[in-house]
């Protein structure tokens, strides 16, 4: 019987301690499962400065079933995994984390979706041990906020923990933006779809490579990439603001000609007017900044760059 061919992509920055832990687990599973399936390991290295490359050539020379990509600089987690599935032969791919927080033991169970037809296979994450407060809400805020504003479905807690057929693969690959969260692009390509619940374990080894500001602009780059919502938003604005200094007008103007002589108010015109300036101000400025971002995507989209540089291949 042929053995059908797994493909397993992985984005790797600074994972020097954790690829061993990961390639290690990763044999296992597939040593109970070696009857039917067979697998393909592609780290991609996304610029990494400790020893991650090192630690993957080594990896490669001992196993040729584990592939080598090595970006010329850091490129970010969502290009490091469209050159992954770029690079993929598999008949099915499997995209998951280096930090061993996507538990490897549970690769049968997408397998097992997989099998019964399903293309898309998409981990949810019920809960992370070890997650603080802040991230706890942050990550609640973004979910609710992407479920108001996306212009299409958005599932709450899905991770890039996932395995898609090479049908979807083959669509994936037709994709030339350059600003992507990768999940997204999938969700985007519809086809059937199961979902997988999982509690994701504390990282292995070292710290997470997002930082707070690093995490804004994900959530800003899925704001903008997959909605036209801000737009809205600014339009919406400037409906209010009219209907607003509409208001604020018919009521000088009543206070003015007709309850002068009763009442006097508490500021003075020039207060008043000074106040509703800066607030017109404040609108305009917040809606120049989303026209902004979207003028920045249409920038980085019309230069035509390489979506990445690959310095060393191995395999």
């Amino acid at each position: 019987m042929n053995k059908k061919l797994i493909s397993i992509v992985v984005p790797a920055y600074q994972e020097e301690k954790n690829l061993p832990l990961l390639y290690a687990q990763i044999q296992e599973v597939f040593r109970g499962l070696q009857e039917k399936y067979d697998y393909e390991l592609i780290l991609v290295n996304d610029g990494s400065t400790d020893g991650t490359w090192s630690v993957v050539k080594g990896l490669a020379e001992r196993d040729p079933r584990v592939k080598g990509l090595d970006f010329s600089r850091n490129f970010g987690k969502e290009l490091a995994m469209t050159a992954g599935i770029h690079a993929a032969d598999g008949d099915a791919c499997i995209l998951m984390d280096a930090d061993l927080q996507h538990p490897p033991k549970r690769i049968p169970d997408f397998l097992a979706k997989w099998e019964n037809g399903t293309e898309v296979v998409i981990g949810i994450r019920q809960d992370t041990k070890g997650i603080g407060l802040f991230k706890r809400f942050a990550s609640w805020l973004y979910a609710h906020l992407m479920i108001i504003i996306s212009d299409q479905a958005f599932i709450p807690r899905a991770t890039d923990f996932r395995l898609i057929d090479k049908r979807v693969m083959e669509e994936f690959k037709g994709f030339s933006e350059h600003v992507r969260i990768a999940r997204n692009l999938i969700d985007w390509l519809g086809f059937k779809r199961d979902y997988i619940h999982f509690v994701a374990d504390e990282r292995a080894e070292g710290y997470a490579s997002y930082s707070v500001i690093a995490l804004i602009r994900l959530a800003l780059t899925s704001f903008t990439h997959h909605s036209l919502f801000p737009l809205r938003v600014a339009g919406y604005l400037g409906i209010f603001t009219c209907f607003f200094a509409g208001l604020l007008g018919f009521y000088m103007f009543l206070n003015q000609i007709i309850f002068k002589t009763f009442w006097q108010p508490i500021f003075s015109g020039t207060a008043m007017l000074a106040t509703l300036t800066i607030f017109l101000i404040g609108i305009v400025l917040m809606c120049l900044g989303f026209i902004a971002l979207y003028i920045g995507n249409i920038h980085n989209e019309v230069l035509k760059r390489h979506l990445y540089i690959i310095r060393e291949k191995i395999n």
